[in-house]
């Protein structure tokens, strides 16, 4: 650069950082999110910031996310706060992309857990009506903590009109639902074993159980054989030995079972044993003679054997038949595909109140209803005329029972055992099947009641059908769910409890019919719900509903709808019903509303997602959701699950409180969500770190557009300089990706890839290329002002990538961003236009950085022997092959500022060669750069040429960088 003179009287000394472009920003370094993220939450409530976004979007495609409710019980715990906060960014990411994203937040507000606090808050003998007026109030009052809970983390919802499943609108529109189920035959009354939890006191759907280990007592029982003569006959024998008692064995773990023993089962096809023993002639299966005996520490002889088929119709004696005269009857010996030879005996006892298998197969030999035994109570305990062990808890009776069949010879042999056992989920007790008169969803061909439009198929077919229509992420949630559909039994939706949806029938005392006009009255009850909710309908009495002729007649039912069915049909009653006003045409379809999409944790595969799939298919033959979404449980540091009683808890409170609600949404975006999210002290100071170096990216790009205008400083892209064209190259590149990750709802690789962005990209890269160019050039120069431009689109892209997650961040940043305020929220805004990647542009730089990179360790080898400081003071010649040279020689006198040395020089050789020397120059004092030139203008003996021309005359040119 050549320059006159200037042969004046030269200036005092000047303060040359006065004269940089130091830009700042009210944008803080520190984020102090605890206290300031409140008031940006009052903001957006106060200032109807959901409400405004829905009038904004109106007319936009319809995004629907349909939120499975939380339970009205207690505050919220880490997994509530992840849950919500990964359905917000969905939301808001569908938001940004430019949908009318509704979400309208809800909860679920019947069942048992809130009544069993009602109870521990007020005794177990509240009226019915009572019950349900406090659990409403109960309930209320939940909701009111929890929902002030979820605005804190910043999420954008329909706060003041959610849907609660309590609110009278959704119990009628469940109870028209659940007609409609009825018109379609799905719904049939009977008696057979449910799961049942002694702690609630009702019947479990299949959704209410998991599996646990249980210590229990096995035993072998003999069962005398009523005729011994037709014993032998069966086997091929003339007579058994004289003088000898003959038994059918059996192997249970269920001792508690015994006194209900109404037959036995064999397998028509498995081959049977009579094996002559000193404790009598016994029937076993062949192939588990010898371990039995062992078991029984006995010999024994097999006398003959015969197939299963052959044993069809025998009678033996019950175990306590001698005891006492209440166990006087005989069990006769069925024919059943699900005995096995696996362990046990191959011959299994059937007490048909207390198991699937047992009950269908004494039903299917004769055995009539009426005649099944079911001594055990609701409350776990033996009826009191059960004889010897009548009013005893059954876990307390097996040993009971075990010590009085050894009493009386019929106890062959027991031993203690752990083995996987069903308990109640909510409990964690185990439970029993009992056989109870229920009203069930059907899942196969049958008859239901007051069938007028029968579905064209099972409900079991419908609900395979419809899985295969839906998309899952992760895709081997589908395999979960299939299987669960494909082996679930009946779907039991009674229960016996007071806070919930009534079912309203009134059932004959005689035949145990629904009454007539039972369609009828479920309109009128539907009604009435809707005008007083559930307890309207509890306080309606029989005579005014059926009428003094019919009233004596008919007993009312007290049961209620199961808390899956509520939650299951809230599709239903919110999409067309409550909500509809949020939810225009383009969400439903002919045969329904339907979702875009339901997320929840993956036990939700045996529980919402599944009971909502089985109603959409009874109601209109396909799932109401288009995708299903599955997240895994927070756990600790150690992938832990969270107790008290360990304490490893985390709370959501605690983290918004210390360190800011923002670094619960950054953990969540950045764990992968596919599986369970370790949380502990050590991994949010690492989110904090990684919030923190995203902030002071955002807050060095604020700075440095502070004095940009958009509207009269933007450079037209022909005219950016080339290292700023690949700059928004790569970040229309990275917009690219992060679009298409949320477009599949993936966040944790948002996050990843932003912060390399951040510190490597941009940090690394681009923006201490840039600094020289930004301080140094003349404040309005197209120099500047190019680099100014790249910056404003790139902060502008970025900040709306960032929204989704880091909202309160992003909102803050758009305030104080040069024509980011436009209507006050980041949120009314689309992902920016980047165009499409320059591919050769991304090529060439990503040369140049390859380069660069390697220059940089040569610089840092020489900076630890002490001969350079900075880079600035270093001098670079590089030899490189003609590809790579020719690129390096594309940035001509630039390409020392790519590299951020005073100078650079370039041959051509057969392989990479970097040779780094100090400067021999002197240090300008304004740019640091060391020039040959400092001192050109006597006037200002400090300044090198190119400085002096940015301040006193033409300025520099640039071209590239």
């Amino acid at each position: 650069m050549t320059q006159t003179p200037d042969t004046s009287t030269p200036t005092p000394a000047t303060d040359y950082r006065a004269t940089l472009n130091l830009a700042d920003t009210p944008f803080p370094m520190r984020g102090d999110l605890p206290k300031r993220e409140a008031g940006w939450v009052k903001d957006w409530n106060e200032g109807g910031l959901y409400q405004r976004l829905r009038v904004a979007r109106q007319g936009q495609p319809l995004f629907v996310l349909h939120d499975g409710p939380p339970y009205a019980n207690g505050k919220l715990h880490i997994g509530h706060a992840l849950n919500k906060v990964l359905k917000d960014m969905i939301v808001k990411s569908r938001q940004l992309g430019g949908f009318d994203a509704q979400y309208i937040p809800g909860w679920d507000c019947h069942g048992l857990p809130i009544e069993n606090a009602i109870e521990k808050l007020h005794g177990r003998k509240l009226s019915r009506d009572d019950m349900q007026a406090k659990s409403r109030a109960f309930a209320t009052e939940q909701i009111n903590q929890q929902r002030e809970d979820f605005k804190r983390l910043g999420v954008l919802g329909d706060w003041e009109r959610p849907y609660r499943t309590m609110d009278f609108a959704n119990e009628a529109g469940e109870l028209r639902a659940f007609k409609r189920v009825i018109e379609r035959g799905f719904v049939y009354r009977g008696l057979k074993p449910v799961y049942w939890c002694f702690d609630c006191g009702s019947s479990l759907a299949e959704f209410e159980i998991e599996y646990a280990d249980k210590k229990s007592d096995t035993l072998d029982v003999a069962f005398e054989t009523n005729d011994a003569a037709a014993l032998a006959a069966a086997f091929g024998l003339a007579a058994l030995p004289e003088a000898k008692q003959a038994f059918a064995v059996i192997w249970t773990t269920t001792a508690w079972t015994i006194p209900a023993n109404q037959a036995l089962n064999a397998h028509p096809e498995l081959v049977y044993a009579l094996v002559d023993t000193p404790r009598g002639v016994l029937m076993l299966a062949e192939s588990l003679v010898e371990k039995c005996l062992e078991r029984y520490k006995l010999e024994g002889t097999v006398l003959a054997t015969t197939t299963g088929e052959h044993l069809r119709g025998l009678n033996f004696r019950h175990p306590l038949y001698d005891v006492d005269a209440g166990y006087q009857r005989l069990s006769p010996l069925y024919l059943a595909d699900y005995v096995t030879a696996g362990d046990g005996t191959g011959i299994v006892h059937s007490a048909p109140a207390y198991g699937v298998d047992d009950f269908n197969s004494c039903v299917a030999h004769g055995l009539k209803y009426d005649e099944i035994l079911n001594p055990v109570q609701g409350n776990g305990q033996y009826a009191e005329d059960l004889p010897l062990f009548g009013s005893l808890n059954i876990w307390k009776a097996c040993p009971v029972i075990i010590d009085t069949l050894r009493q009386h010879e019929r106890l062959m042999a027991t031993q203690a055992i752990t083995h996987s056992y069903p308990h109640c989920w909510r409990h964690k007790t185990p439970v029993i099947y009992r056989a109870a008169a229920q009203w069930f969803v059907r899942m196969d061909e049958g008859e239901g009641v007051f069938t007028k439009d029968k579905a064209p198929k099972t409900l079991r077919q419908l609900a395979l059908d419809a899985i295969d229509q839906t998309q899952f992420y992760p895709e081997n949630g589908k395999t979960r769910l299939r299987d669960m559909i494909a082996n679930r039994p009946d779907w039991c939706i009674s229960r016996q409890r007071s806070w919930g949806v009534p079912v309203p029938f009134f059932l004959h005392k005689d035949s145990g019919e629904l009454h007539p006009r039972t369609m009828e009255i479920l309109d009128q009850a539907a009604d009435i719900v809707e005008q007083g909710g559930i307890e309207a309908w509890s306080r309606v009495t029989t005579e005014e509903i059926l009428g003094s002729d019919d009233a004596p007649h008919y007993t009312k039912s007290t049961d209620i709808l199961e808390v899956w069915f509520d939650s299951g049909s809230t599709f239903q009653h919110v999409l067309r019903g409550s909500h509809a006003h949020a939810y225009p045409g383009p969400c439903f379809h002919a045969e329904g509303p339907e979702a875009d999409l339901y997320l929840e944790g993956h036990d939700q595969h045996r529980g919402w997602f599944h009971s909502s799939l089985l109603l959409g298919c009874a109601l209109y033959d396909r799932a109401p959701y288009r995708g299903l979404l599955t997240h895994g449980f927070a756990t600790d540091g150690q992938g832990r699950k969270m107790s008290k009683s360990l304490g490893n808890t985390v709370e959501p409170q605690t983290i918004s409180n210390k360190l800011g609600a923002e670094i619960v949404r950054l953990w969540v975006a950045s764990t992968d969500y596919s599986g369970d999210l370790n949380i502990d002290d050590k991994i949010l100071a690492r989110v904090v770190d990684a919030y923190r170096r995203i902030r002071n990216t955002v807050r060095f790009l604020l700075a440095n557009t502070s004095d940009f205008d958009p509207a009269t400083d933007l450079v037209a892209d022909a005219d950016l300089l080339e290292v700023d064209r690949y700059a928004l190259a790569r970040a229309a590149q990275l917009q690219a990706e992060i679009l298409a990750h949320y477009q599949v709802y993936e966040f944790h690789p948002v996050v990843s890839k932003l912060q390399v962005y951040c510190s490597e990209d941009l940090g690394a890269f681009y923006l201490d290329v840039l600094k020289d160019r930004l301080y140094t050039t003349a404040p309005k120069s197209l120099a500047r002002r190019s680099a100014q431009t790249a910056l404003w689109k790139i902060t502008n892209a970025m900040l709306r990538w960032m929204a989704p997650f880091l909202s309160f961040t992003a909102e803050e940043a758009w305030g104080q961003f040069a024509g980011g305020a436009s209507q006050g929220s980041i949120f009314f805004e689309t992902y920016a236009d980047l165009g499409t990647p320059d591919e050769a542009l991304l090529a060439k730089w990503a040369q140049v950085r390859t380069v660069r990179e390697a220059v940089n360790k040569e610089i840092e080898h020489v900076r630890s022997g002490g001969t350079v400081g900075s880079s600035l003071q270093a001098t670079v010649a590089i030899t490189a092959p003609q590809a790579e040279f020719d690129v390096l020689a594309s940035l001509g006198d630039d390409l020392k500022f790519v590299l951020i040395t005073s100078s650079a020089s370039l041959s051509v050789g057969e392989a990479l060669q970097i040779t780094v020397t100090p400067s021999a120059a002197v240090k300008c004092e304004r740019c640091w750069h060391y020039c040959d030139d400092v001192g050109v203008n006597p006037a200002h003996p400090t300044l090198c040429g190119r400085c002096d021309s940015n301040l006193h005359g033409a300025g520099e040119v640039r071209s590239v960088a």
